[in-house]
């Protein structure tokens, strides 16, 4: 049995040090908190203490703010853990790992219309996630394009990318980390992606890629590669320069090819180099796998290549960690197969279909704006017309009390004074999820509603009773803060010392 307990360190008044005990009929220990116990417990009471805890995390499978994968079918969480103790570097000692790598990466390429004939094999590498194929392929621009300015006997010390405000994170990452400045185009209200025309305008001789992003986190809007992509040729005729184009299809690049087929955006277009897509999202694999694309052995310097021999032949590697799991490749191998052209996109289309009564049920509300488009990253954005009474961050708090998790934020510059909330369908948030979800939102709505309401009427009553009353036509927020005021002035007026 674990009971909780809480007891806090000498002279503190952080979190306690030591919160858990084992206990049994025969025995009770405590367990340190932030230091390793000195000596051991059964496994049975280590499984209970950590599951207990575990138990009051959220629930993966309502949580929509995310896009990574929460649900496989059983074969594939088998093969998992059957290969869970495989180190992916071994690649001597686990050559079908490594070739099942490889077909990822053949398989992948070809999705996205890369020039390799059939027996040919393709550049890319599996990644952890976006974020490292977005670093590996950030340093494959910057290589190329220090190289070429060393050859010109131009100064090589400042490059820079062009992309949207709208991008994620894991971009800025890559500009600090590596010493890259990150020029941004601005956002709008209204217009939430990278403005191709303006992306242009920024470019310059430094500029060592244009980052288009098929999917934004924002909105799961595509940008229009296919614009930027004549744009940015005309611009390099007119100076001489040869600014590349990269995709991150972190979210859109297993969506595009299965719904939008007809779309450019991917290899076809002659200025994009490389493309990165996240397995763990639309690839539908748990979290852990990544994916970057090139177009040809060209795009990517070999002296980022390292070669090693010491776990038995020779090897190559590009990639910023050493040491990984080879469950997640193994799974993306599966779902491929498994699934095929034809699966992926029957579960693109459920997922849309999905997306539409959300959007549908929400509007029915007639409470809110629908920020998102209707194609895109299967996910629903919106905003509240009307923000005087409550806000879109009380709904998301609110929500949590039925288990949802919905963020909340605000958009970027130049559009910071919007605030939205964005539901991420996934494969695993059926129809009848969607609908339970409205339902709920609708019943935290009447709650904020009545609060507000209630708000008001207190407010009234205190002005009524104030002497000198309060100025009509305030918000709600106004009256409520002006009536704390005159209380705050009444209670201190009656102070005669100390409580």
């Amino acid at each position: 049995m674990v009971v909780s307990v809480a007891a806090t360190g000498p002279g503190t008044d952080a979190e306690p040090v030591r919160s858990t005990f084992f206990a049994s009929r025969y025995v009770r220990d405590e367990l340190p908190r932030y230091r390793m116990p000195e000596r051991s417990i059964p496994r049975e009471a280590a499984y209970q203490i950590i599951n207990d805890e575990l138990m009051l995390d959220g629930n993966p499978r309502l949580n929509l703010a995310s896009f990574v994968t929460t649900w496989m079918e059983p074969e594939c969480d088998k093969l998992i853990m059957d290969s869970i103790n495989k180190n992916y570097v071994d690649m001597d000692e686990y050559p079908v790992t490594t070739e099942l790598q490889n077909r990822c990466v053949n398989m992948i390429a070809h999705l996205f219309n890369a020039p390799i004939q059939e027996d040919e094999t393709a550049i890319g590498v599996g990644t952890v996630g976006s974020s490292e194929a977005i670093m590996l392929a950030g340093l494959a621009f910057k290589r190329k394009w220090q190289n070429k300015r060393k050859e010109q006997g131009k100064p090589c010390d400042k490059p820079n990318i062009v992309t949207g405000a709208n991008v994620q994170v894991c971009w800025e990452k890559f500009a600090r980390y590596f010493e890259v400045e990150l020029k941004e185009v601005k956002l709008s209200e209204g217009y939430y992606v990278m403005d191709p025309e303006k992306a242009i305008e920024m470019v310059d001789e430094n500029t060592i890629c244009v980052a288009a992003i098929l999917g934004s986190t924002l909105t799961g809007e595509f940008e229009d590669v296919k614009k930027l992509n004549d744009l940015l040729v005309e611009k390099n005729k007119e100076t001489g320069w040869d600014v590349p184009i990269h995709v991150d299809a972190a979210s859109g690049g297993f969506i595009a090819p299965f719904l939008y087929p007809e779309l450019e955006w991917d290899f076809r277009l002659p200025l994009v180099k490389s493309i990165n897509v996240s397995g763990h999202k639309y690839g539908l694999v748990y979290a852990g796998v990544g994916w970057v694309i090139w177009r040809s052995k060209e795009d990517l310097p070999e002296e980022l290549i390292f070669h090693i021999n010491y776990l038995g032949t020779d090897q190559p590697t590009f990639t910023l960690n050493f040491s990984k799991g080879s469950s997640q490749i193994i799974a993306q191998y599966y779902q491929l197969i498994r699934l095929g052209f034809e699966g992926y996109k029957s579960i693109m289309e459920n997922c849309m279909e999905n997306t539409s009564i959300l959007r549908e049920g929400l509007a029915a509300t007639d409470r809110f704006e629908i920020v998102s488009k209707n194609s895109g990253v299967p996910l629903v954005a919106f905003s509240l017309k009307d923000s005087s009474a409550f806000t879109v961050f009380d709904i998301s708090e609110n929500l949590r009390r039925f288990g949802w998790i919905v963020p909340a934020y605000t958009m970027p510059p130049n559009a910071e004074h919007v605030a939205v909330l964005r539901v991420v369908v996934r494969e695993d948030f059926s129809r009848s999820l969607a609908e339970r979800l409205v339902s709920d939102i609708v019943k935290v709505l009447h709650e904020l509603d009545a609060r507000a309401a209630h708000a008001v009427k207190v407010a009234s009553v205190a002005v009524a009773q104030s002497d000198d009353g309060v100025v009509a036509g305030k918000s709600v927020m106004e009256i409520q803060r002006e009536i704390a005021t005159r209380w705050r002035k009444a209670v201190d007026k009656k102070k005669t010392g100390p409580c």
